[in-house]
């Protein structure tokens, strides 16, 4: 149930407005690590870019994008015993390098935007860093917000006939 809903919630906020780069899908790619089974961890983040990609329309970057967000799932599951805030800013921080760095250099690799050079590749990181700054801000943003978020409704339905929905 939950898997489902993070897809759910993923493949919508794609579609809703927002500043270019700043969605939870990393967040929710993290967070899938960290909190679900492997499968459905590696599952999720693919099943929701599958859904979103079809719907917007496939590109030449998905191997970069779907790629990099299972990277981001395992980033998750290196948390999975070892959540804590600090942990959670770290991860989201590496979840955001690991997108920028892998699907700007199928940028470079693919569009012949920049020139296939040292100084083309370069130029094509420096050129993103805006988008890179919305992911980070957006992965930190929506990693506190579903983590702290997921562990404070299972403290407070701990005791309850509903903990074992989560």
């Amino acid at each position: 149930m939950l898997a489902i809903g993070l897809v759910v919630i993923g493949v919508f906020s794609r579609f809703i407005f927002h500043f270019e780069n700043f969605t939870p899908v990393l967040a929710i790619a993290l967070f899938a690590g960290a909190y679900l089974p492997k499968r459905q961890a590696v599952a999720v983040p693919l099943a929701l870019f599958i859904i979103a990609d079809a719907m917007i329309g496939f590109h030449a970057l998905i191997a970069f994008t779907w790629g990099s967000m299972v990277l981001v799932a395992v980033i998750g599951m290196s948390l999975k015993n070892k959540k804590s805030w600090k942990n959670t800013a770290v991860g989201a921080f590496l979840s955001a390098v690991v997108f920028y760095v892998i699907t700007n250099f199928g940028v470079w690799l693919f569009y012949n935007t920049y020139p296939k050079s040292l100084t083309g590749l370069m130029e094509c990181y420096i050129m993103a860093l805006p988008y890179f700054r919305n992911s980070l801000v957006s992965t930190f943003l929506y990693s506190f917000v579903l983590f702290g978020g997921y562990e404070l409704l299972t403290a407070r339905l701990k005791n309850t006939r509903f903990a074992s929905i989560l």
